[in-house]
């Protein structure tokens, strides 16, 4: 068996591994992948033997290993969505000159993780480690729209998981829904006002490999210095920081 082609079927194990809930059988690995037999009782060998595969022998079965744990730790210490994306929100806000950042869904809050401020603009409540409503916050729904109906619902099963700021902001689930058709139908979020008074936000989300909404780009602006011309211009810059993060994250 050829190097390259090995260490394809050998990612095609773990991917497989990874998307079921519990460990599987040899010969069901082999089928579902279309592998003879032989060649995957050698793969995992080699996989159990790295710690990438752990092998059951009372159950007859194959699960992942600690070594992939280890992989998915390493994952977040050297946090690469945010080594990825910093640039891009540095480009962001060099190019509209506002204050931009980068948020992830953190429960029905938004996490700022990376904000980059220009000389200048007016100071924003936000701030890294800050979290706010996700529904009040344009990135917060802009990652809810691209979320399945099922996990927005369980977010938000009833009317008190809805906060209000100053009296903006949805109320009900029925509500939130229709506010998720309008993102998704414009291609973006966005609220003025709703965070703080006189200022405004337009938001797009970044998705990874699956299609799953990790993060949200925002660009916040004095609401009465922008026109139409220039907020149009300002989403298609946060859609592409987003869409450049995204295309960096493989999605």
């Amino acid at each position: 068996m050829a190097t390259a082609p090995a260490a394809g079927h050998a990612l095609a194990v773990l991917k497989l591994l990874a998307r079921h809930a519990g460990p599987l059988p040899a010969a069901a690995i082999a089928r579902q992948l279309g592998l003879p037999r032989s060649s995957t009782y050698r793969l995992l060998g080699e996989l159990v033997d790295q710690g990438f595969v752990v092998h059951l022998p009372e159950e007859r079965r194959y699960g992942l290993g600690v070594a992939v744990y280890e992989l998915g730790s390493a994952y977040s210490r050297q946090e690469p969505m945010q080594r990825l994306a910093r640039p891009l929100l540095s480009r962001l806000a060099d190019r509209t000159g506002h204050n931009c950042h980068l948020v992830v869904l953190h429960g029905r809050d938004v996490l700022y993780v990376i904000e980059e401020r220009v000389a200048g603009r007016p100071s924003l409540v936000t701030d890294v480690g800050v979290r706010l409503p996700a529904t009040l916050t344009a990135s917060g729904l802009a990652i809810l729209a691209r979320l399945p109906a099922a996990q927005v619902r369980a977010l938000f099963p009833a009317a008190e998981a809805f906060v209000q700021r100053g009296g903006q902001g949805v109320t009900s689930l029925s509500a939130l829904r229709r506010r998720l058709v309008e993102v998704r139908a414009a291609g973006y979020a966005s609220e003025e006002g709703t965070v703080t008074e006189g200022l405004a936000s337009v938001a797009a989300a970044a998705l990874d490999h699956t299609g799953h909404p990790v993060a949200g780009i925002a660009l916040t602006y004095p609401a009465d210095e922008v026109d139409a011309a220039r907020r149009a211009r300002l989403v298609e810059a946060a859609q592409w920081c987003a869409g450049e993060l995204t295309r960096r994250l493989g999605g």
